[in-house]
């Protein structure tokens, strides 16, 4: 299993804009957000068992904060002909297993990947309301066999600072995750 950690974005950042194909193939937007308190961005996808250890319980605890206004997109950017689990068709009955509130969005072109400079999945991205970048990293400290509970402390801590209008406290940690599965020879420069 591959453990490729997050790009950590400078902070500050903005938002990178994107329009992608929702599960009914309705055009979703950053702008359709543009109102929401903050905007949690998540790259994700069907099969990567570092989403799967998480998913459950990152449904919940997104579900509370889609409650309090936050608006949560996830993203899946892998290469469906190479990693065919991660398909549409597949991606539908993950998000109708699993309860999705949020959209669940298709970067067949894996363009809004490279503009947010995600890396690996599961990758967060948290804007305040003025669509600048305020957390980048880790969902919590579990990982797949380390023992460590599931809660979205880093997560929490980060939405909950948004919310009240402060910055992030705290050290901010890399996600860790399956890389992003790129299309041969697309693989972004980012990586050094």
């Amino acid at each position: 299993m591959s453990r490729t950690p997050s790009t950590m974005v400078p902070l500050g950042t903005p938002a990178p804009d994107f329009a992608l194909p929702d599960l009914a193939g309705n055009l979703v937007r950053r702008s359709d957000f543009a109102e929401a308190p903050a905007l949690l961005v998540m790259f994700i996808c069907n099969h990567c068992p570092y989403v799967v250890h998480v998913r459950s319980a990152l449904v919940d605890l997104v579900r509370g904060y889609q409650r309090e206004g936050v608006a949560v997109v996830a993203i899946q950017p892998n290469d469906v002909v190479r990693y065919p689990d991660d398909r549409p068709e597949r991606m539908r009955a993950v998000a109708e297993e699993e309860g999705f509130t949020f959209p669940y969005l298709y970067d067949e072109t894996q363009e809004v990947a490279r503009a947010y400079r995600a890396a690996c999945t599961p990758d967060f991205f948290l804007y305040d309301a003025a669509g600048r970048l305020a957390y980048r990293g880790q969902l919590d400290r579990a990982r797949p066999g380390n023992g460590e509970p599931v809660t979205g402390d880093d997560l929490t801590r980060a939405v909950d600072a948004v919310l009240a209008g402060h910055p992030v406290a705290g050290e901010q940690w890399p996600s860790l995750g399956c890389n992003i599965k790129w299309k041969p020879g697309s693989e972004p420069d980012y990586f050094g």
